[in-house]
């Protein structure tokens, strides 16, 4: 029994107490999805970023790595787009994985908020607002690298265009 008067004391045993409870338990998680299902959705789109930042990644390295004949000089002149393109994408891939981040912050706040009686209700809330603002900005310099992308490639379509005119 002196075991129990230690945990007791402490506020352990309090704890153990109120997660045993099986129905907050099960509440908890089913408060956890929305958050849980989120974090699926940005793993995806992140894929799709991190494919993106690596296929420009290693245009800018052939690109780089070739030799000095015409060819190259018109393909270095792609480099300041690509750069930008870099550039966004690593911010998106950055931002993205600071939302993921923090979306795993609130799922472990609501679980812990749960079982003590302190109130991290309007931590919650504001690491909420912070993931929802980090995503945004991940998903705004997705935007823009896909656009600074199909802006380079109508200015390619143009200038072969051109040459083919003349």
């Amino acid at each position: 029994m002196p075991l129990l008067d230690i945990l007791s004391g402490v506020g352990a045993f309090d704890l153990i107490e109120r997660t045993s409870s099986t129905l907050r338990v099960q509440q908890v998680v089913q408060l956890s999805l929305a958050p849980a299902f989120l974090l699926a959705g940005i793993g995806a789109v992140m894929n799709v970023m991190t494919n993106r930042l690596i296929w420009v990644a290693n245009k800018i390295e052939r690109i780089l790595n070739a030799g000095e004949d015409g060819d190259v000089k018109a393909m270095r002149a792609e480099l300041p787009a690509l750069e930008m393109r870099r550039n966004y994408a690593q911010r998106a891939v950055m931002f993205s994985t600071a939302s993921a981040l923090a979306i795993s912050v609130v799922i472990v706040l609501l679980f812990v908020s749960a079982f003590v009686t302190t109130p991290l209700g309007t931590l919650v809330a504001a690491t909420w607002v912070m993931c929802m603002g980090l995503l945004v900005a991940g998903l705004a310099s997705f935007l823009m690298e896909t656009r600074t992308a199909a802006r380079r490639n109508r200015e390619r379509i143009r200038e072969r265009r051109a040459a083919a005119k003349s």
